[in-house]
């Protein structure tokens, strides 16, 4: 594939078994983060290489996938995901108490 970008329909062939997605992020030149179909959790975001995706059509999963991918914050480049609430780099401890005048 050429070209990559969020929002696309991919298929991932991986550990010899093929499976639909959608690009959630593209991390780097040859890492991608895709939405996946999971029996269990019902979508599950995987990080695989740029070789393993191919181009498709429309899929049977594809409305639930977006559904998740709408729910699911943006991170950014870079971002960690389901760790604890992350706060600005500028502001590393909270103020001070402030008195009163007396």
């Amino acid at each position: 594939m050429k070209s990559l970008h969020e929002g696309q329909l991919v298929t991932v062939t991986d550990d010899g078994q093929t499976v639909d997605g959608i690009v959630f992020q593209v991390q780097s030149v040859l890492k991608a983060v895709v939405a996946v179909p999971d029996d269990e959790h019902g979508a599950a975001f995987r990080t695989v290489h740029r070789s393993t995706l191919k181009e498709r059509g429309a899929g049977e999963h594809d409305e639930a996938l977006k559904k998740v991918i709408r729910r699911t914050p943006h991170g950014g480049r870079g971002a960690v995901r389901g760790g604890g609430v992350q706060g600005s780099r500028g502001h590393s401890k909270g103020a001070s108490h402030r008195t009163t005048s007396k």
